[in-house]
């Protein structure tokens, strides 16, 4: 089914049109058309046209008017104030509207598709390999993988890519530790994995991190093991693959419980690019866009300066010829453009890297691989912080375990379900419970902007009240608990029938979730859509207290409000899956 254009979009296009008559040398302009409190929309562009046309405005908003039809979509359209227009729509329209959306026979709710599409290769969720995830690489994974699923939806073509942290120094190190102390390999953890394993080898890594740190000599070792890693050598590279694999196993099992697919394919980390160093470095070399200083190959720019006002460079490779983050991501940025032909690079990682992501994209414009048709954008977002307002961390200081973390919000949401259930088996409430504690956790990040710091508190986000995932998914079970009640009774669009001012608000706030979906894709801005469906379980509980559903006055109605329920619940399913929550169909 073709998309269904909006009442927005048909009020624009009419009122457009009759700015044109009215004024034909202004050409195509725009009436700048909003929602409004006073009326359905308000259009405030006729000030600035009237301006510039030294025209007077209340007059030219009225010739305006005498140009609108009125009767199918606009049922009356008034001058206001200096030379606004107040627009308000017919209730058939409302309803045949809502009805269009519904018989979408894709169930896409009449969201169109992008028009022409691009390829996006998204770079999120990056843990790193035999360390455990902590709560700082929870934003990464949440908000990289609603972008993806909101881009998706909207006809883009998605590339996934993990950027794991998979090679380097601390595996040199970690490799040389375990071969001169074997013992500390616990055997019988050789046999378990998932979250097990990752702890033993997390513990290893503490110890080796600890012995690199104070041992000079182990030092040494340890760096001649990263060139015996870079080279190759067979005993070497099997424990690091051995390392690789079992973190593998237990990402998998953190993504799971967060309730995120994540594909092997889709995995490919640092070491993914070490054939492409040498010769990213030989381009970059060639071409003037890197330099040799001090036997280091950097990258200059005028405007970053260290605070002794000397210019901080790019290191592309060390002077003892290792190469460096920037390598591997200059690396990376070629791969996704020539080999995986995409337009949009989103990289989704901590605001805190923002100035070496800054370098690398500029790198990469000079060098010729982004350009005007081709761009690099980073999604930078906030830290979590703890309730007093600081970096979220354990009483003993430490980073807080991601596993712990959702494990809690689990337990916590799964009292609140079992506090509420009537008719839910013990099986039922541990699968609703992570549905729910999950969702919170996912929600309280989506509903902030991406830029902004936020605050972890558990017992805000399964509260029942306010702007949670809790309260939305409560919503849609409501729904979904009127809808069975109803019986043989049909969901059914009466476009002969008037609308209350509850029915209008949810009517109209249900026509804007294609534009909602079509302006968070747009952005990569999650925290717009989940802002919508807030509002949207909003407006509904206003027309449940209002508006009598099963008990309406006549039969029609009756079959009117369920209809109104239904669209509403496909709406917010629909919107919740986009931010990767499940929304049960009992509570």
């Amino acid at each position: 089914m073709a998309s269904v254009t909006s009442l927005t979009a048909s009020v624009h296009q009419r009122l457009a049109a009759a700015l044109t008559a009215a004024l034909p040398e202004a050409g195509a302009a725009d009436p700048l058309l909003r929602r409004s409190d006073r009326a359905d929309y308000q259009a405030n562009g006729i000030l600035a046209l009237a301006k510039k046309a030294k025209a007077n405005p209340r007059e030219l908003a009225a010739q305006v008017v005498s140009q609108v039809v009125t009767g199918d979509v606009i049922e009356e359209i008034e001058v206001s104030g200096p030379g606004f227009l107040n627009v308000t729509i017919t209730d058939r329209a409302i309803t045949e509207n809502l009805a269009a959306r519904a018989a979408d026979s894709e169930g896409r709710l009449g969201v169109p598709r992008a028009e022409h599409p691009g390829t996006t290769v998204i770079d999120y969720a990056q843990p790193n390999v035999a360390k455990e995830m902590h709560v700082g690489h929870l934003r990464s994974a949440v908000i990289g993988d609603s972008v993806r699923q909101i881009l998706e939806f909207t006809g883009e073509t998605v590339v996934r890519r993990h950027h794991i942290g998979d090679w380097g120094t601390q595996f040199g190190m970690l490799i040389q530790y375990l071969d001169e102390h074997p013992h500390e390999l616990d055997h019988k953890a050789a046999e378990v994995t998932g979250e097990e394993a990752m702890s033993n080898l997390d513990r290893l890594y503490k110890a080796a991190r600890k012995k690199f740190d104070s041992d000079e000599e182990f030092k040494t070792r340890a760096r001649r093991r990263v060139v015996d890693l870079q080279a190759g050598d067979p005993h070497t590279l099997a424990m690091w693959q051995k390392f690789v694999d079992e973190s593998k196993i237990y990402f998998f099992s953190v993504f799971e419980k967060l309730d995120m697919e994540v594909r092997d394919p889709d995995i490919v980390g640092e070491s993914g690019y070490n054939d492409m160093l040498a010769e990213t470095c030989r381009l970059l070399e060639e071409s003037g866009v890197a330099v040799r200083s001090e036997g280091a190959l950097c990258v200059f720019f005028d405007d970053i300066k260290g605070p002794d006002g000397k210019p901080v460079p790019l290191i592309v490779q060390k002077s003892d010829g290792g190469y460096g983050y920037a390598a591997t991501d200059l690396s990376a940025i070629r791969d996704r453009v020539f080999n995986l032909k995409a337009n949009t690079l989103l990289y989704v990682v901590d605001a805190r890297q923002s100035l070496h992501f800054k370098m690398v994209f500029e790198t990469a414009r000079r060098a010729g691989w982004l350009n005007d048709d081709v761009h690099a954008v980073q999604l930078a977002f906030g830290t979590v912080l703890g309730k007093d307002g600081k970096p979220f961390k354990t009483r003993e200081g430490e980073t807080v375990r991601l596993v712990d973390l959702l494990d809690e919000a689990i337990d916590r949401a799964s009292a609140v379900v079992r506090e509420k259930a009537q008719d839910l088996s013990e099986e039922e409430i541990a699968e609703r419970g992570a549905q729910v504690g999950i969702g919170a956790v996912k929600y309280a990040d989506l509903s902030t902007s991406a830029n902004r710091d936020y605050k972890f508190d558990l017992d805000q986000m399964v509260s029942l009240n306010g702007d949670t995932s809790v309260y939305l998914q409560y919503a849609y079970a409501r729904i979904q608990s009127i809808l069975r009640k109803a019986g043989d009774v049909r969901p059914s669009a009466r476009p002969e029938l008037a609308l209350t001012d509850a029915e209008r608000s949810l009517g109209l706030h249900i026509d804007a979730f294609a534009e909602t979906v079509a302006e968070a894709a747009a952005e990569h801005a999650p925290h717009k859509l989940a802002a919508y469906l807030y509002q949207l379980a909003s407006l509904y509980t206003s027309f449940y207290d209002k508006c009598p559903v099963l008990k309406a006055e006549t039969p029609e109605q009756v079959e009117n409000r369920l209809f109104l329920c239904d669209v509403t619940a496909r709406t917010l399913h629909q919107g919740m899956a986009l931010l990767g929550i499940r929304t049960p169909e009992r509570l």
